[in-house]
């Protein structure tokens, strides 16, 4: 008898901790997906990074229980995930034309303000891309997955003060570069 009380016991609460982990996925998989993609800027390589992160919970679901931020432990793990299979990538894809096309049609605006608008979203992550890691890290955590400076020193294993002031030193140099380009252009 006790015997089963001890196996039904067991089943409650692998029952338990499949349902926590169900409600973490159902929560979080966005914001696992959007930093993801924010790394790798590609769909596909963000959609399996998403599906690593969650797999590496799952075998860490004991540490689950003895979390104190979900949301901050997910988006450490989906980061290093990310970061580790884009080191592990040889080349990088070239974008699909068809995207562009697709934009096009949806947004229903001329191709003059589609084409002004990827330049102009093409020259910012250029810029952004050219930062150096320990700036651009910060940066996109903040500006792009709307983390909080406490979130993203947790993901980056730094201190909140180091990433505000990061976070400010990389806009202030993405400022001062669209300045000079936009100067450049425009010869004044």
């Amino acid at each position: 008898m006790a015997g089963r009380v001890i196996v039904s016991e067991a089943i409650a609460m692998a029952k338990a901790a499949e349902d926590e982990l169900e409600l973490l996925v159902r929560e979080h998989a966005r914001l696992v997906y959007r930093i993801a993609y924010s790394v790798s800027r590609n769909h596909q390589d963000a959609e399996d990074a998403t599906q690593e992160t969650f797999i590496r919970v799952l075998r860490q679901r004991r540490k689950l229980a003895s979390v104190k931020d979900p949301r901050a432990w997910l988006a450490r793990i989906a980061w290093r995930v990310t970061v580790e299979r884009k080191k592990k990538a040889s080349d990088v894809p070239i974008q699909d034309m068809a995207e562009g096309v697709k934009e096009l049609r949806s947004r229903m605006v001329s191709a003059d303000e589609v084409v002004l608008g990827t330049e102009m979203g093409n020259v910012l992550e250029n810029l952004i891309a050219r930062l150096p890691t320990k700036l651009r890290d910060p940066l996109t955590l903040s500006t792009i997955e709307e983390l909080s400076p406490t979130e993203i020193a947790m993901v980056l294993g730094t201190n909140e003060a180091a990433v505000r002031s990061r976070i400010f030193r990389a806009r202030q140099i993405l400022r001062d570069k669209l300045a000079a380009l936009l100067e450049g252009k425009h010869g004044t």
